[in-house]
């Protein structure tokens, strides 16, 4: 008989920092650009977020995540037999941050890779851990979302170096005799890959393009709000279940109104959705496994629950997974 994986332990870091829209605006203004708190919670929700310090990597952070995730499991970091890392920030073009974690954790042997999925990632992430467990070929798996998205912002452009930040989150994941992840449904459509990208490269030593992040706002907002509603129908479907089964909805935190928007389409209140964006901004692979480890921290999310994960970002990918906890 197949095994099923369950989620056993969660864990979150945010970089001290913490910046403010008037600490993010007066640093603006110093470069030409205006905004303002009103400005930026008016059409994002966000009042603040966290950005790591210059020598701070995203392996740093994930291993902080981990370091959280595995004492709440109650594992010991030599039982993880499977790490995946989600990021679009990695430390170095190679090896991956996956390897890199698993270094620092003191871990040796096991798979580890990186799955790059943008802000999807940890979804796509999640769902690849749970076959492997499922194939047998993994029975203790470590998942990570982890970026440090201010390193690719644009200070120049308002409309975007305000909504990201640093952070990450990570679960352990375990099979089981009883199911876990309940059903999953994952997509990309290469089309819309000029978007929302960073369209540089390294050639030669030197980078060719734009190392920077740049987006159509309005043309994402519209596709996100489109692909969610889709594929949590779909998850939903696959789990034999109805929009009335879910406990909380988690999204991907990248603005509120793309939050309510789906809640709305979902029949949801948002007093179950677990809203995060305020604090930490948009952390890319980073922001479900951060918001979701909030929720369980706090006592929202409680074991035999079931929660809804979905997300969208770059490629475009985007995704889904329904998850009793």
């Amino acid at each position: 008989m197949r095994p099923y994986s369950r989620i056993v332990g969660t864990g979150g870091y945010l970089p001290p920092r913490r910046v403010t829209n008037d600490e993010l605006a007066a640093d603006l203004a110093k470069r030409g650009v205006e905004t303002s708190d009103e400005w930026i919670v008016e059409r994002t929700g966000i009042h603040a977020r966290h950005f790591a310090a210059p020598d701070v990597t995203s392996s740093d952070l994930a291993e902080q995540a981990s370091r959280r995730a595995l004492e709440a499991a109650d594992v010991a970091p030599g039982e993880i037999d499977l790490i995946i890392v989600a990021t679009s920030t990695p430390d170095m073009v190679f090896p991956s941050t996956a390897c890199i974690l698993q270094h620092k954790l003191g871990i040796a042997g096991c798979p580890a890779f990186d799955v790059q999925a943008v802000c999807s990632g940890f979804v796509y992430a999640l769902a690849v851990a749970d076959a492997m467990v499922q194939a047998g070929t993994a029975r203790c798996a470590l998942v990570v979302g982890a970026e440090v998205f201010s390193r690719i912002l644009d200070f120049s452009d308002r409309t975007t170096c305000v909504l990201f930040g640093d952070g990450a989150g990570a679960v352990v994941l375990k099979a089981s005799d009883t199911p876990g992840i309940l059903a999953s449904d994952l997509h990309a459509d290469g089309q819309h890959v000029g978007l929302l990208c960073v369209p540089g490269h390294v050639s030669g030593g030197a980078v060719l393009g734009s190392p920077l992040l740049t987006m159509d706002g309005q043309a994402v907002f519209k596709l996100a709000v489109s692909v969610l509603e889709k594929t949590a129908h779909a998850t939903l479907q696959k789990a034999g279940v109805t929009e009335s089964a879910v406990d909380w909805l988690v999204p991907h935190q990248a603005n509120i109104r793309i939050m309510q928007s789906t809640a709305r389409r979902l029949h949801l209140p948002m007093d179950k959705v677990v809203v995060t964006v305020g604090e930490h901004g948009n952390t890319s692979a980073a922001s479900i496994p951060l918001a979701l480890d909030h929720a369980v921290r706090d006592g929202s999310i409680r074991p035999g629950q079931n929660v809804l994960i979905e997300g969208v970002g770059g490629g475009f990918t985007w995704g889904s997974m329904l998850v009793k906890m």
